[in-house]
């Protein structure tokens, strides 16, 4: 047991993280935020007011499930959603970091699902509860592999998909998100001081719909990358 380990009264939890594009290192992920409310065909498709302003709800960093695995259907739920994103990895933060230099502090992007128990969600919703029982759940955020800045830039536009067995069942495009990636990190960071290894899920465009045990889920982001994931049978 090394001197820091010892200094605790369990053992401490794994790091969180996501694999990076071409490498054997990974990204260590401290918290994950997710924006709703971003893309105005899916506020249209939910019903709600296309003119208020994304707003932001997170999710355990454990919630990661890398590119190739399975997602266990979750209990009390019979109506999981699937939501692909573009997800951003943050090398430094701040508080009221002005969209000008909000890129300064992106490490790189990927892509990533936010998967959603939708009648928990509206459920609480409907009775003015937090979200966290329909967003925050095991499973929640599979996360393809990052590709750095380096790389690939800061991505404004290219297409954004996904398909369910081999149907699309959602595609829009980036240049389509209300809110840019530096605006959105400049809004969270009026609320939350942001940190190294935060990431920020930047919201779906419209296709939203429900998933099955046995699925296939193929994402791909234009530019950026991909990710594929199995809905597996509820865990015993």
């Amino acid at each position: 047991m090394s001197a820091d380990a010892s200094k605790y009264v369990i053992a401490p939890p794994p790091q969180a993280a996501i694999r990076v594009k071409g490498s054997d290192k990974l990204f260590p992920v401290r918290r994950i935020w997710c924006v709703g409310r971003n893309y105005i065909e899916h506020i249209r498709e939910m019903g709600q007011d296309e003119r208020a302003p994304p707003f932001f709800f997170a999710k355990p960093a454990d919630a990661i499930v890398h590119d190739g695995g399975v997602v266990p259907y979750p209990p009390l739920t019979k109506d999981m959603h699937h939501e692909v994103e573009m997800v951003v990895a943050l090398k430094s933060g701040g508080s009221d970091i002005k969209p000008e230099r909000a890129n300064d502090c992106v490490w790189g992007y990927g892509v990533g699902i936010d998967l959603t128990r939708r009648d928990l969600q509206i459920a609480s919703r409907e009775i003015k509860r937090p979200w966290e029982i329909g967003k925050a759940f095991d499973a929640s955020a599979p996360c393809g592999a990052l590709v750095p800045t380096s790389e690939i830039g800061h991505p404004a536009k290219g297409r954004i998909a996904l398909k369910v067995n081999g149907a699309v069942k959602q595609e829009g495009d980036l240049n389509q998100m209300i809110w840019n990636v530096p605006e959105t990190i400049w809004k969270l960071s009026e609320m939350v001081e942001l940190a190294a290894g935060d990431i920020i899920m930047t919201g779906t465009p419209a296709g939203v719909g429900a998933l099955v045990p046995g699925d296939k889920v193929e994402c791909e982001i234009e530019g950026v990358g991909t990710l594929t994931v199995t809905i597996g049978k509820p865990k015993a």
